[in-house]
Protein backbone atom coordinates (compact mmCIF):
# COMPACT_ATOMS: atom_id res chain seq x y z
CA UNK A 1 0.00 0.00 0.00
CA UNK A 2 1.39 3.27 -1.19
CA UNK A 3 1.87 5.66 2.05
CA UNK A 4 -0.28 8.55 2.04
CA UNK A 5 2.35 11.31 3.66
CA UNK A 6 -0.60 14.00 3.55
CA UNK A 7 -2.51 12.33 5.41
CA UNK A 8 -0.58 10.47 7.75
CA UNK A 9 1.29 14.13 9.06
CA UNK A 10 -2.23 15.15 10.18
CA UNK A 11 -1.89 12.32 13.12
CA UNK A 12 -0.07 12.88 15.93
CA UNK A 13 1.85 9.68 16.84
CA UNK A 14 2.78 10.37 20.41
CA UNK A 15 -1.33 10.01 20.51
CA UNK A 16 -0.15 5.74 20.11
CA UNK A 17 1.91 6.02 22.64
CA UNK A 18 -1.28 7.79 24.79
CA UNK A 19 -3.20 4.88 23.55
CA UNK A 20 -0.93 2.24 24.67
CA UNK A 21 -0.63 3.30 28.08
CA UNK A 22 -4.80 3.93 28.17
CA UNK A 23 -5.26 0.29 26.93
CA UNK A 24 -2.48 -1.06 29.21
CA UNK A 25 -3.62 0.69 32.34
CA UNK A 26 -7.41 1.04 32.03
CA UNK A 27 -7.24 5.09 33.72
CA UNK A 28 -6.66 8.11 32.52
CA UNK A 29 -4.85 8.81 36.19
CA UNK A 30 -2.53 5.75 36.17
CA UNK A 31 -1.88 6.56 32.10
CA UNK A 32 -0.71 9.85 32.60
CA UNK A 33 1.63 8.50 35.24
CA UNK A 34 2.95 5.96 32.93
CA UNK A 35 4.62 8.02 30.15
CA UNK A 36 5.05 11.41 32.47
CA UNK A 37 2.38 13.81 31.70
CA UNK A 38 -0.60 15.44 33.57
CA UNK A 39 -4.29 13.66 33.77
CA UNK A 40 -5.62 16.54 31.80
CA UNK A 41 -3.18 16.02 29.27
CA UNK A 42 -3.88 12.46 29.33
CA UNK A 43 -8.21 13.54 29.08
CA UNK A 44 -7.09 16.01 26.13
CA UNK A 45 -4.98 12.55 24.21
CA UNK A 46 -8.22 10.35 24.81
CA UNK A 47 -10.47 13.29 23.62
CA UNK A 48 -8.33 13.34 20.30
CA UNK A 49 -8.08 9.59 20.05
CA UNK A 50 -11.69 9.47 20.19
CA UNK A 51 -12.29 11.38 17.17
CA UNK A 52 -9.26 10.08 15.46
CA UNK A 53 -10.58 6.09 15.48
CA UNK A 54 -14.54 7.56 15.64
CA UNK A 55 -15.12 5.20 18.63
CA UNK A 56 -15.24 5.07 22.63
CA UNK A 57 -11.91 3.06 22.77
CA UNK A 58 -12.39 3.49 26.65
CA UNK A 59 -15.99 3.26 28.31
CA UNK A 60 -16.50 3.90 32.49
CA UNK A 61 -17.15 0.71 34.18
CA UNK A 62 -17.75 -0.19 37.86
CA UNK A 63 -13.71 -1.94 37.87
CA UNK A 64 -12.48 1.34 35.86
CA UNK A 65 -12.42 1.42 32.33
CA UNK A 66 -13.54 -1.19 29.84
CA UNK A 67 -11.90 -1.38 26.62
CA UNK A 68 -14.44 -1.37 23.74
CA UNK A 69 -14.45 -4.03 21.10
CA UNK A 70 -12.07 -1.39 18.75
CA UNK A 71 -9.86 -0.53 21.04
CA UNK A 72 -9.09 -4.63 21.99
CA UNK A 73 -8.72 -4.87 18.30
CA UNK A 74 -6.06 -1.99 18.17
CA UNK A 75 -4.35 -3.28 21.29
CA UNK A 76 -1.84 -5.39 19.80
CA UNK A 77 -1.15 -3.41 16.44
CA UNK A 78 -0.53 -0.38 18.37
CA UNK A 79 1.83 -1.99 20.57
CA UNK A 80 4.13 -4.23 17.69
CA UNK A 81 4.19 -0.90 16.07
CA UNK A 82 5.34 1.67 18.54
CA UNK A 83 7.67 -1.23 19.84
CA UNK A 84 9.44 -1.10 15.69
CA UNK A 85 9.21 2.84 16.16
CA UNK A 86 11.98 2.72 19.16
CA UNK A 87 13.73 -0.07 17.40
CA UNK A 88 14.15 2.06 14.62
CA UNK A 89 15.21 5.05 15.98
CA UNK A 90 17.14 3.31 18.53
CA UNK A 91 21.27 3.70 18.52
CA UNK A 92 22.82 0.65 16.64
CA UNK A 93 24.70 -1.00 19.31
CA UNK A 94 25.57 -4.31 20.05
CA UNK A 95 23.67 -5.95 22.85
CA UNK A 96 26.26 -6.27 25.89
CA UNK A 97 24.20 -8.38 28.95
CA UNK A 98 27.24 -7.36 31.08
CA UNK A 99 26.05 -3.57 31.11
CA UNK A 100 22.10 -4.05 30.99
CA UNK A 101 20.20 -2.75 33.70
CA UNK A 102 17.07 -4.05 33.63
CA UNK A 103 13.99 -5.89 35.58
CA UNK A 104 11.82 -8.42 33.78
CA UNK A 105 9.09 -9.87 34.90
CA UNK A 106 8.40 -13.60 34.74
CA UNK A 107 4.99 -15.42 35.33
CA UNK A 108 5.55 -19.13 35.80
CA UNK A 109 4.15 -22.27 38.29
CA UNK A 110 6.24 -22.88 41.38
CA UNK A 111 7.32 -26.16 39.28
CA UNK A 112 9.32 -24.32 36.70
CA UNK A 113 10.64 -21.94 38.71
CA UNK A 114 12.36 -24.59 41.22
CA UNK A 115 13.86 -26.31 37.93
CA UNK A 116 15.11 -23.24 35.98
CA UNK A 117 15.12 -21.05 38.39
CA UNK A 118 18.29 -22.16 40.57
CA UNK A 119 19.77 -22.27 37.10
CA UNK A 120 18.89 -18.48 35.56
CA UNK A 121 19.89 -16.76 38.67
CA UNK A 122 23.20 -18.49 38.79
CA UNK A 123 23.82 -17.60 35.12
CA UNK A 124 22.40 -13.55 35.15
CA UNK A 125 24.77 -13.08 38.17
CA UNK A 126 27.67 -13.98 35.74
CA UNK A 127 26.99 -13.03 32.57
CA UNK A 128 24.71 -10.43 33.50
CA UNK A 129 24.33 -8.81 36.76
CA UNK A 130 22.75 -5.92 36.27
CA UNK A 131 19.07 -8.21 34.92
CA UNK A 132 16.95 -8.85 38.15
CA UNK A 133 14.07 -11.20 37.91
CA UNK A 134 10.30 -10.23 39.30
CA UNK A 135 8.69 -14.04 39.41
CA UNK A 136 5.33 -14.13 39.93
CA UNK A 137 2.80 -16.97 40.26
CA UNK A 138 0.12 -16.13 36.98
CA UNK A 139 -2.46 -19.06 35.64
CA UNK A 140 -2.24 -19.86 31.92
CA UNK A 141 -5.60 -17.73 31.47
CA UNK A 142 -4.85 -14.39 33.09
CA UNK A 143 -1.06 -14.73 31.37
CA UNK A 144 -2.38 -13.86 28.29
CA UNK A 145 -4.10 -10.57 29.94
CA UNK A 146 -1.23 -9.75 32.02
CA UNK A 147 1.27 -9.88 28.39
CA UNK A 148 -0.85 -7.71 26.63
CA UNK A 149 -1.09 -5.19 29.42
CA UNK A 150 2.82 -5.16 29.53
CA UNK A 151 2.83 -6.76 33.28
CA UNK A 152 4.30 -9.51 32.46
CA UNK A 153 7.28 -9.97 29.96
CA UNK A 154 7.38 -13.09 29.79
CA UNK A 155 5.41 -16.73 30.65
CA UNK A 156 6.51 -20.33 30.97
CA UNK A 157 4.38 -23.04 31.24
CA UNK A 158 1.84 -25.07 29.51
CA UNK A 159 0.14 -23.14 26.97
CA UNK A 160 -2.39 -24.47 24.58
CA UNK A 161 -3.69 -21.17 23.14
CA UNK A 162 -2.96 -17.79 22.58
CA UNK A 163 -3.54 -15.11 19.57
CA UNK A 164 -1.47 -14.23 16.85
CA UNK A 165 0.13 -11.57 18.70
CA UNK A 166 1.27 -13.86 20.98
CA UNK A 167 4.28 -15.75 20.54
CA UNK A 168 5.46 -19.17 21.81
CA UNK A 169 8.70 -21.26 21.74
CA UNK A 170 9.30 -24.70 23.42
CA UNK A 171 11.40 -25.11 26.22
CA UNK A 172 11.63 -28.32 26.51
CA UNK A 173 9.19 -32.01 26.89
CA UNK A 174 8.54 -34.22 29.90
CA UNK A 175 6.72 -36.99 30.70
CA UNK A 176 4.98 -38.10 34.38
CA UNK A 177 6.26 -40.77 36.28
CA UNK A 178 4.52 -41.66 40.04
CA UNK A 179 6.66 -40.12 43.45
CA UNK A 180 6.03 -42.01 46.33
CA UNK A 181 7.95 -42.95 49.97
CA UNK A 182 8.75 -46.56 49.63
CA UNK A 183 9.21 -47.18 52.82
CA UNK A 184 5.75 -46.19 53.82
CA UNK A 185 4.07 -48.01 50.98
CA UNK A 186 6.23 -50.92 50.58
CA UNK A 187 6.89 -50.71 46.85
CA UNK A 188 9.45 -50.52 44.49
CA UNK A 189 9.42 -49.61 41.02
CA UNK A 190 8.16 -50.58 38.51
CA UNK A 191 5.11 -50.40 40.12
CA UNK A 192 1.39 -52.16 38.53
CA UNK A 193 -1.20 -50.58 37.91
CA UNK A 194 -3.26 -52.30 41.14
CA UNK A 195 -0.73 -51.27 43.26
CA UNK A 196 -1.15 -47.60 42.06
CA UNK A 197 -4.90 -47.46 42.21
CA UNK A 198 -4.72 -49.38 45.94
CA UNK A 199 -3.04 -46.32 47.48
CA UNK A 200 -4.32 -42.76 47.77
CA UNK A 201 -2.82 -39.86 45.69
CA UNK A 202 -1.87 -36.40 46.12
CA UNK A 203 -3.51 -34.22 43.20
CA UNK A 204 -1.66 -30.86 42.54
CA UNK A 205 -4.27 -28.49 40.62
CA UNK A 206 -4.41 -24.62 39.77
CA UNK A 207 -7.72 -24.83 39.02
CA UNK A 208 -8.55 -25.57 42.33
CA UNK A 209 -10.50 -28.89 41.42
CA UNK A 210 -9.66 -32.34 42.56
CA UNK A 211 -9.52 -33.79 38.82
CA UNK A 212 -6.55 -34.11 37.14
CA UNK A 213 -5.30 -35.71 33.54
CA UNK A 214 -4.94 -39.11 35.58
CA UNK A 215 -8.49 -38.79 36.32
CA UNK A 216 -8.67 -38.60 32.51
CA UNK A 217 -6.62 -41.02 31.52
CA UNK A 218 -8.21 -43.50 34.18
CA UNK A 219 -11.41 -43.05 33.17
CA UNK A 220 -11.11 -44.36 29.33
CA UNK A 221 -10.06 -47.50 31.13
CA UNK A 222 -13.45 -46.93 33.02
CA UNK A 223 -11.62 -46.73 36.46
CA UNK A 224 -10.93 -44.53 39.37
CA UNK A 225 -8.38 -43.25 42.27
CA UNK A 226 -8.81 -41.75 45.57
CA UNK A 227 -7.58 -38.76 46.19
CA UNK A 228 -6.20 -38.05 49.84
CA UNK A 229 -5.15 -34.50 49.32
CA UNK A 230 -5.47 -31.71 46.30
CA UNK A 231 -3.16 -28.58 46.89
CA UNK A 232 -2.31 -26.07 43.96
CA UNK A 233 1.23 -25.97 45.50
CA UNK A 234 4.01 -27.95 43.73
CA UNK A 235 6.55 -27.68 46.30
CA UNK A 236 4.19 -28.83 49.68
CA UNK A 237 3.50 -32.33 47.45
CA UNK A 238 7.36 -33.52 48.17
CA UNK A 239 6.90 -33.14 51.71
CA UNK A 240 3.13 -34.87 51.61
CA UNK A 241 4.25 -38.04 49.76
CA UNK A 242 7.14 -38.28 52.39
CA UNK A 243 4.99 -38.23 55.28
CA UNK A 244 2.27 -40.49 54.27
CA UNK A 245 1.30 -44.00 52.22
CA UNK A 246 0.29 -41.63 49.24
CA UNK A 247 1.11 -41.99 45.70
CA UNK A 248 1.41 -38.83 43.42
CA UNK A 249 2.01 -38.56 39.57
CA UNK A 250 4.26 -35.51 38.21
CA UNK A 251 6.69 -34.27 36.20
CA UNK A 252 9.55 -36.24 35.75
CA UNK A 253 12.27 -34.08 36.21
CA UNK A 254 10.82 -32.24 39.27
CA UNK A 255 10.38 -36.12 40.50
CA UNK A 256 13.59 -36.76 39.99
CA UNK A 257 14.72 -33.68 41.95
CA UNK A 258 12.65 -34.21 44.74
CA UNK A 259 13.47 -37.67 44.99
CA UNK A 260 17.18 -37.41 45.44
CA UNK A 261 16.70 -34.34 48.12
CA UNK A 262 14.15 -36.40 50.20
CA UNK A 263 14.69 -39.55 49.86
CA UNK A 264 11.88 -40.89 47.78
CA UNK A 265 11.36 -43.24 44.74
CA UNK A 266 10.22 -42.71 41.23
CA UNK A 267 8.41 -44.98 39.08
CA UNK A 268 6.71 -45.12 35.80
CA UNK A 269 3.24 -44.40 35.96
CA UNK A 270 1.36 -47.53 35.15
CA UNK A 271 -1.53 -45.44 32.98
CA UNK A 272 -0.54 -43.69 29.67
CA UNK A 273 -0.62 -40.55 29.98
CA UNK A 274 0.73 -37.49 27.02
CA UNK A 275 4.49 -35.75 27.84
CA UNK A 276 3.92 -32.26 29.03
CA UNK A 277 5.18 -29.35 26.88
CA UNK A 278 6.69 -26.59 28.91
CA UNK A 279 6.78 -23.50 26.69
CA UNK A 280 7.80 -19.39 26.46
CA UNK A 281 4.96 -17.11 26.06
CA UNK A 282 5.75 -13.45 25.21
CA UNK A 283 4.38 -10.51 23.33
CA UNK A 284 4.99 -10.22 20.05
CA UNK A 285 6.08 -6.14 20.39
CA UNK A 286 9.12 -7.85 21.82
CA UNK A 287 10.46 -9.83 19.65
CA UNK A 288 13.07 -7.61 18.40
CA UNK A 289 14.35 -6.44 21.58
CA UNK A 290 17.30 -7.11 22.08
CA UNK A 291 17.59 -7.74 25.92
CA UNK A 292 14.28 -9.65 25.76
CA UNK A 293 15.53 -11.69 22.98
CA UNK A 294 18.77 -12.77 24.64
CA UNK A 295 16.90 -13.64 28.19
CA UNK A 296 14.79 -16.23 25.17
CA UNK A 297 17.85 -17.68 24.15
CA UNK A 298 19.49 -18.05 27.47
CA UNK A 299 16.42 -19.75 28.54
CA UNK A 300 16.52 -22.44 25.80
CA UNK A 301 20.05 -23.00 26.64
CA UNK A 302 19.68 -23.88 30.16
CA UNK A 303 16.32 -26.01 29.94
CA UNK A 304 18.98 -28.02 27.19
CA UNK A 305 21.24 -28.09 30.07
CA UNK A 306 18.62 -29.35 32.86
CA UNK A 307 17.75 -31.66 30.02
CA UNK A 308 20.91 -33.12 29.94
CA UNK A 309 21.40 -33.27 33.96
CA UNK A 310 17.99 -35.71 34.36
Amino acid sequence: MTIDHVDLSRIDLNLLVALDALLAERSVTRAAARIGIGQSAMSSSLARLRTTFGDELLTRAPEGMRATPRALALAAPVRILLRQIQSLVRRDEAFDPRSVTRTFTIGLPDSTEVLLGPRLLAYLRQHAPGISLLLRSIDRIRILQELDADRVDLGIGTFSHGQTHHKQRLLYRDRYVCLFNADLVGLGPPISLDDYLRFPHVLTSLKETAHGVVDDALALLGLRRDLAVTTPRFLAVPFLVRSAPVLTTMQERLATLFAGTLGLTVSPAPVALDEVAISMLWHASYDDDPAHRWLRQTLLTLADDAAQAV
